[in-house]
């Protein structure tokens, strides 16, 4: 089964048609995978199959996202990175660095256990709510700020992180799982919150991604930073 270059993402690669359609990214970390994924060889490369049910950044893309922002040159501060299964993918992305932030100590063990042999993955145990503890860590500009954190605040953990790290002008990717927010209010509504909450803190919002099925009652939201809009 040949692989072939994503039309729209550099870096990415896809199989198959239809329902048989299938994503990867090329794996830097030759002979290693992280979550039981698929790999494809073709010659002297290796290809790792990204699952869009155990990644919703793989399911933005599934779900005909127009632009995730990210490239061999972009530098990405990740919250929530967890044991690194999305982390992993995006190191095969991009050649700058990918600060991994991570407050559960399973998860961090894991991650750095998943991600040892990829240097341009930094792993950081860290609370996400409180940005100025990992900032001794964090030396360069920051392109992406990407949020997949299960927290109510998770879009004011959101905007304090960028109003810290992120450039003028750089990406908030921001994962949204309602009902991580409120379980008894219409799941819409939670979405239209937490969107107008971003607006009122100064970013442009550029892309809104249902990620059903792959991850039900979730939203994925690609937003421009200015810090000096509001």
């Amino acid at each position: 089964m040949k692989v072939k270059s994503h039309q729209k993402f550099e870096g990415i690669y896809y199989t198959g048609f239809g329902d048989q359609y299938r994503l990867f990214t090329k794996n830097i970390d030759k002979g290693h995978i992280v979550y039981g994924e698929r790999v494809l060889l073709e010659g002297n490369d290796e290809y790792r199959e990204w699952n869009p049910y155990r990644s919703k950044l793989a399911a933005a893309i599934m779900n005909k996202a127009r632009n995730i922002y990210i490239n061999k040159d972009t530098t990405i501060l990740y919250l929530g990175a967890s044991s690194g299964t999305t982390v992993s993918h995006v190191s095969d992305l991009t050649k700058n660095t990918i600060y991994a932030v991570e407050f559960a100590p399973r998860s961090i063990r894991e991650l750095i256990q998943n991600c040892v042999s990829r240097e341009n993955v930094i792993p950081i145990l860290a609370d996400a709510n409180f940005p100025e503890l990992y900032a001794k860590f964090i030396f360069e500009e920051i392109h992406v700020v990407y949020v997949d954190i299960a927290q109510p605040n998770l879009t004011d953990i959101a905007i304090v992180n960028c109003k810290k790290y992120l450039k003028e002008g750089g990406i908030l990717i921001h994962a949204i799982k309602a009902k991580s927010i409120d379980v008894v209010r219409p799941i819409q509504q939670i979405f239209n919150d937490q969107i107008l909450k971003l607006e009122e803190a100064g970013f442009e919002i550029m892309e809104k991604i249902n990620l059903a099925p792959y991850s039900r009652d979730h939203l994925l939201i690609i937003a421009r930073f200015f810090q000096n809009k509001t």
